[in-house]
């Protein structure tokens, strides 16, 4: 858990410091981080995606590794769209914003809107992706947190430029990191040999597809309710352990 611990930590420290910074930053330079973080996200989104066609899969499941990631997310989009996580999770964001306007009074840049696309956006960066599901597994398995330092830095920063645009949702974002990355860790035990190879790279792969939609989406370029695509982050390596030998 020290790994999660510190990554909620960065996520905080990151959003206290864009939000200090955010009044003092004019609006096309903010626009401008929001692009480069958008950019990177689809780089780190397609370049997750192709372990579709990766050796690690290809060799477990033969051809069909491309069709099983498809699948699993054109299944897991049904499932999503009919439990309707993105509405939850924006309901869980309007929440915590009622909350904290009950506390505090809301600054400028903290209207519903903003607070909530700062919530489940930054949610979404943060706990979809290789390095969520493998630095928590590793984390609970052996205690190593090295990957999640590794992450902590970079959703550190992100914080910090996501909170100067969006507000102070971001930080609230902390709350989903601890509650993934803390439940990945706790249950790795459970999971020790259940998780192949394989199985985490068919993850892999439907996550970074996941990533690159949340890339889209803070490109403006495409508002894809990528909460309800989550089902297939646990479709596509049960598909892989369900699949022939």
């Amino acid at each position: 858990m020290r790994g999660t611990l510190i990554n909620v930590a960065t996520v905080l420290a990151g959003t206290g410091l864009g939000l200090l910074l955010g009044g003092r930053l004019p609006e096309r330079l903010r626009r401008t981080v929001m692009d480069v973080l958008g950019l990177f996200t689809v780089v780190l989104g397609l370049s997750n995606a192709l372990d579709a066609f990766g050796e690690e899969l290809a060799a477990a499941v033969g051809r069909a590794a491309v069709l099983i990631v498809l699948g699993s997310l054109l299944l897991g989009a049904v499932v999503g769209e009919l439990l309707d996580l993105e509405a939850a999770l924006e309901r869980l964001g309007d929440r915590l914003r009622r909350a904290v306007r009950r506390g505090a009074a809301d600054g400028p840049d903290q209207g519903g809107g903003r607070f909530v696309e700062g919530f489940v956006v930054a949610s979404l960066v943060f706990c979809v992706g290789p390095l969520t599901v493998l630095g928590s597994l590793q984390d609970g398995l052996t205690g190593d947190f090295q990957l999640l330092a590794i992450k902590s830095l970079l959703d550190g920063f992100a914080s910090l430029a996501f909170a100067s645009a969006l507000g102070i949702g971001v930080g609230f974002s902390a709350l989903s990191v601890l509650v993934v990355q803390g439940g990945i860790a706790l249950a790795a035990g459970a999971l020790e040999g259940v998780i192949t190879d394989p199985m985490i790279a068919a993850m892999t792969a439907a996550g970074g597809v996941l990533v690159l939609a949340i890339g889209l989406r803070l490109l403006d370029i495409r508002q894809v309710r990528v909460a309800n695509l989550l089902p297939a982050l646990v479709l596509a390596p049960l598909a892989v352990a369900l699949w022939p030998a």
